[in-house]
């Protein structure tokens, strides 16, 4: 049963072109009488909105946001009703004839058969030259593609496999949850297990006879020359035409289009060891009996070897992503929901905004909602990463996915699939590791012509060692060597995987990056600017002293929290508060009246009772004791708020407020300065509150009564020194945020500055800003460590393959050595990348 109507509907908007366009459409949305909830995505040009259809209706939603300056228009669903049980994103499918639509902002696509930094950069290449689209980003650590712009998704898929690439779109882009290996990991494990065993008799076999000459006399007296290589032959050619299949496949059609890339160099290189071996066996008479000899082995390793690399490489990622997979994993498939029938266990793709859910004891919510009935405890580290529980009372909102302590809850739900907290975070995070670093690019450039410089230099090396010593199998091997070893697969991880796994980690503890440049910047920021309330402080303000001139502290309390009762003003909330948490009972106050400026009058108990401050006091004449004279230049010093409580005229008692700041505030803030950042402090509250909290906080330059407009302003200021960062919650922070190199937004703050920041931190503790700060910096070290891997890996060793040291009696890299060194260069920046698991524990 629904307690009040309530319908979903969904606009399309144009226009939204950063964090600040979908925050302006937001608070459009949410200042229309009748709307509920509203969430806005820029990516998909989308906004969905939980409303009253008594009160509006989609079209006048869509005229609202209209005229905020957004063109939107409802989508036609039928939402001016109840909201449709429907899974998010599921809309009817077209008919079979029917073309598909037109993506709207943005696709993403899974891409296959991308292995090497040259296949990004052929995907890229081939979706951006289809009409409509305005920027296409590729990421090989996760197999995605995000293409920005309006394009038929047909053609998006077509120009991708048209360059090679098979390529799936998903139907929105929250549906593309982290990407799982387990099947490619399985398909490759199977295809390493059987070329190791139709190798294992050829390299044994050929590299023992080497190290051991009798097992050679053995072989070829037994079977005879001719025989043995037909065995290795037919067992090469088993490998290279079963499991090592797929680099012909893929590599030699790259070679056609010109787009060469691994694949390409692994058929080169495994295919001309088995020609060359092959005609050696079958036409050994047309060759100088110094070239007659077979490389089998080498043809049959390289594959073998590449295959093990990628086995191990598709597990390394699949770790990289389990900690997003895992948090998409926690949502229950079933939910009790209340219909008209009673309490029914219904799949979460049924149920829909408005419908009231129960959740038991010790089980996980389903869908994000607000509490209705019922109070108690729930876990959310699984989203925040704070470990303690929360409480939850009805009007509080439950995200989906945390876990219910020992009471039963009943709540509404407000969000579903693709709309919720979890998928929202996942989708955030997957848009921050498809984003390119400015360091990405240059790599992009040094790849377009990396492969096409390898073909060259392996054909020089083939000519070189030719014309000096005219022996066409070492010139062969050479080649092959520089064809194997020179894959750029580590150039292509390098970047991505460590965005990967460093964005992943963010996340578990609670730190969503929601643009991928941010995890490159924060790190660099040489000042943070703090907004004060509710970023360094609790945000609402609590009772932190009572002072008496002589009577009971309690009954003072009690006194002043009952004539405070019924008013909504903070202070008086404060006061309330600590009598309830205190177990005091309070009386009923009549005659009261607020006096503006002065405090408050009322009657409690036969006692006439005046609360307010010092000018309040002034004003009836009455004299304050001195002791609560002092208390009050105490509190004054600490900026804190103080007030009276005057009974039956004699003042009784002084009662300070603060807005206390966060426990976690100080070792956070000096963590920072101890690795060098500069802090300063920009808020909107009077200058000595400012000044107060800074001193406490050991903030260097505090800036208090500032207007958002006197906030930007100062953020630019500081962006003539160095990057600066920016942390806020409210809706006068957005603009700040904006402009800040780095906007990081509490996550218990406002949706608007949430929508305009870099970096979320969710559960509003300023560790998380700590936790970010460290992992930034430790993937930009994590980053430059594996492009110094990639390139010095291929700088140093293909001039080894190609021979250079051999006139100088140097060594030379067999194809097999080439081969495995290649595998290993790609794992060691993936299990580089995992360090960063560990980061911020």
């Amino acid at each position: 049963m629904r307690d009040t109507p309530v319908a979903n509907a969904r606009l399309t908007v144009s226009g939204m072109t950063c964090g600040k366009c979908s925050a302006r459409v937001e608070a459009a949305l949410l200042a229309t009488p009748g709307v509920q909830s509203a969430t806005v995505t820029r990516t998909s040009g989308e906004a969905i909105t939980l409303y009253d259809p008594s009160k509006i209706s989609p079209e006048a939603l869509a005229a609202a946001v209209t005229e905020a300056g957004y063109p939107a228009t409802p989508e036609a669903r039928g939402d001016t009703g109840p909201a449709p049980a429907e899974e998010p994103g599921d809309e009817a499918a077209p008919a079979a004839d029917e073309p598909r639509q037109e993506a709207p902002g943005s696709v993403t696509l899974t891409i296959e058969n991308m292995h090497c930094a040259s296949c990004v950069g052929t995907v890229e290449k081939a979706l951006s030259a289809v009409p409509g689209v305005t920027s296409a980003t590729v990421n090989l650590a996760t197999r995605r593609a995000t293409v920005h712009g309006v394009a038929k998704v047909e053609l998006l898929e077509n120009a991708s496999k048209a360059a090679g690439y098979p390529a799936t779109a998903h139907a929105h882009h929250h549906d593309a949850s982290p990407a799982d290996t387990t099947d490619e990991t399985r398909i490759m494990a199977r295809r390493t297990l059987v070329a190791a065993l139709l190798t294992a008799p050829v390299f044994l076999i050929e590299m023992g006879g080497h190290l051991y000459p009798p097992l050679h006399h053995w072989v070829t007296a037994t079977l005879g020359v001719t025989p043995w290589r037909i065995v290795q032959f037919l067992l090469t050619t088993a490998v290279l035409a079963g499991p090592g299949r797929l680099f012909f496949t893929s590599g030699i059609p790259a070679l056609l289009r010109r787009a060469p890339e691994m694949n390409a160099l692994v058929a080169l290189g495994a295919g001309a060891a088995w020609a060359y071996s092959t005609f050696a066996t079958f036409a050994p008479g047309l060759l100088p009996a110094s070239a007659n000899h077979v490389y089998f082995e080498a043809a049959a390793v390289i594959v073998t070897l590449i295959l093990l690399g990628r086995t191990l490489e598709a597990r390394a990622r699949g770790q990289a992503g389990a900690a997003l997979r895992g948090l998409m994993a926690l949502t229950p498939k079933t939910a009790p929901v209340e219909t008209s029938q009673g309490i029914q266990d219904k799949p979460v793709s049924e149920i829909a905004p408005g419908d009231v859910l129960h959740l038991s004891p010790g089980a996980r919510v389903a869908v994000d909602g607000v509490v209705t009935e019922g109070s108690g405890w729930l876990d959310e580290s699984m989203v925040t990463g704070e470990s303690a529980p929360v409480e939850k009372a009805p009007g509080d909102p439950l995200t989906g996915g945390t876990l219910n302590g020992t009471t039963a809850l009943t709540y509404r739900a407000t969000a579903i699939g693709a709309d919720t907290v979890l998928a929202r975070i996942a989708a955030q995070v997957e848009q921050a590791q498809a984003t390119k670093l400015p360091v990405q690019r240059i790599i992009d450039k040094v790849t377009a012509v990396f492969v096409p410089a390898v073909l060259v230099i392996a054909a020089l090396t083939v000519a070189v060692w030719l014309a000096l010593t005219g022996d066409i199998s070492q010139a062969l091997v050479a080649g092959v060597s520089v064809l194997i070893i020179a894959c750029p697969c580590a150039m292509g991880l390098a970047t991505p995987v460590s965005i990967l796994v460093a964005t992943g980690r963010a996340a578990e503890l609670g730190v969503i990056f929601r643009q991928g440049a941010a995890l490159e910047q924060l790190g660099a920021v040489k000042t943070l600017a703090f907004d004060k309330t509710g970023t360094l402080t609790e945000g609402h303000p609590r009772l932190t002293s009572v002072t008496t001139a002589g009577d009971d502290r309690n009954e003072t309390l009690r006194l002043a929290a009952s004539a405070e009762a019924r008013s909504e003003h903070p202070l008086a909330k404060a006061l309330v508060s600590a009598a309830e948490a205190e177990g005091i009972e309070l009386s009923p106050a009549s005659d009261a009246a607020a006096k503006p400026g002065y405090g408050l009058a009322a009657t409690v108990e036969g006692k006439r009772l005046i609360v307010g401050g010092k000018r309040a006091m002034e004003a009836e004449s009455l004299t304050i004791p001195a002791v609560l004279t002092e208390a009050l230049d105490a509190a004054e010093t600490r900026a804190e708020t103080a007030f009276f409580l005057a009974v039956d005229g004699t003042v009784a008692a002084l009662f300070t407020v603060s807005d206390p700041i966060k426990p976690d505030a100080a070792p956070a803030l000096q963590t920072l300065k101890a690795q060098g950042v500069s802090l300063a402090l920009l808020s909107g509250d009077a200058p000595r509150v400012a000044e107060a909290v800074a001193r406490d906080l050991a903030i260097d330059s505090p800036e208090g009564g500032l207007l958002p407009a006197d906030k930007l302003a100062r953020i630019e200021a500081l962006k003539s020194v160095g990057p600066v960062g920016f942390v806020g919650d409210g809706i006068n922070d957005a603009p700040a945020l904006a402009a800040a190199d780095v906007g990081l937004a509490i996550g218990t703050g406002t949706e608007v500055a949430v929508e305009a920041a870099d970096v979320v931190l969710l559960s509003g503790r300023l560790s998380g800003l700590t936790a970010a700060h460290e992992i930034s910096r430790r993937a930009m070290v994590n980053i430059r460590q594996n492009l110094a891997w990639a390139f010095g890996y291929n700088i140093l060793l293909i001039p080894v393959a190609a021979g250079v040291l051999v006139p100088f009696g140097g060594p030379q890299l067999s194809p097999m050595l080439a081969a495995g060194a290649m595998a290993l260069s790609s794992l060691a920046v993936v299990a580089n990348a995992l360090r960063l698991r560990r980061a911020a524990r």
